[in-house]
């Protein structure tokens, strides 16, 4: 059992030069959205989205695993909400190995835009995501709406509008990611959100490492959001880094919505829940030379 982006921890291989492997982790996206997508069909959490990237509800999932990925949303959008609140709107969000991920409009109809939400992936997932926008109007009507002028940019591989940017890209090669970002309009002086929910697990030590450092190293004033562990961020240059089992998270979590959602199923054993939960954590870095407030107590 797995709350990652399809494969159990014990079997995740780090990524190589083959296609075969690049294949594997580009079909966790489709995982982790038939998850999300059947648990906003049991009103785990709202999400009106989803739907467009996930054909159907698709089979049952276990009621762990919809309460994992509960804790799971809830705990990542806690933080960057926080961020961009703090921020006043006034900064920019990556999402690396974005996916099919639905935060952007979500933003959109809670007032929370950043200056600009930035999604990179595997450039083949991107032409998916491309697709689905253009052919959608519930998706692409509302970055119409953020757009204010003619010349947004769309084509196999890449969208570019004033507030919103898909780049395919591939993100062990830094460089190539840096210059793609650049060219659409990353900003290294405004604060800067980070968010990767299950990307760094799937490559070798020294590739995360890479794109971690590059973060740190590109904004001075910045969060990362990684759903896995803190030492990496500590050796790369980040000031400050903390890390929450989701057993914590999710016991931190508004208790009246918690309860409402373990009314929704009935499960069976609760230790296996608590046993699944302890295994995985949200850790966020920081670095904050514009003094937004970037520290553990400011955020759970």
């Amino acid at each position: 059992i797995t709350l990652g982006q399809g494969s159990s921890m014990a079997t995740r291989q780090p990524f190589t030069d083959t296609d075969t492997s690049d294949e594997a982790v580009r079909a966790t996206c489709d995982d982790a959205t038939t998850c999300k997508r059947f648990a906003t069909s049991k009103s785990y959490w709202k999400d009106p989205y989803i739907q467009y990237f996930a054909r159907s509800v698709g089979e049952r999932k276990a009621p762990e695993i919809n309460r994992g990925y509960y804790a799971r949303v809830r705990g990542v959008n806690h933080l960057l909400d926080a961020f961009i609140r703090k921020a006043e709107c006034d900064c920019q969000v990556i999402n690396v190995g974005a996916g099919l991920d639905t935060t952007f409009w979500r933003l959109k109809d809670e007032n929370l835009l950043p200056r600009k939400f930035f999604e990179v992936d595997f450039p083949a997932v991107v032409a998916r995501k491309i697709h689905n926008i253009k052919t959608k109007p519930p998706l692409s009507k509302p970055l119409i709406e953020t757009h204010s002028t003619d010349s947004l940019l769309l084509d196999a591989h890449s969208l570019d509008s004033d507030r919103f940017c898909i780049i395919g890209a591939d993100l062990r090669d830094i460089s190539n990611l840096d210059e793609k970002l650049k060219k659409f309009q990353l900003n290294p002086e405004l604060p800067t959100l980070l968010v990767s929910e299950c990307v760094l697990v799937y490559m070798t030590p020294s590739q995360s490492s890479n794109l971690v450092r590059w973060a740190a190293e590109t904004f001075h004033t910045a969060m990362f959001i990684n759903y896995e562990q803190k030492e990496r961020f500590l050796k790369t240059g980040w000031e400050h880094a903390d890390a929450l089992d989701m057993m914590t998270v999710y016991s931190m979590l508004p208790q009246d919505d918690v309860a409402r959602i373990e009314r929704l199923e009935f499960l069976d054993e609760r230790e296996l829940l608590q046993q699944l939960l302890q295994h995985y954590s949200i850790c966020w870095a920081t670095k904050d030379k514009h003094n937004l407030g970037n520290s553990q107590s400011c955020y759970f």
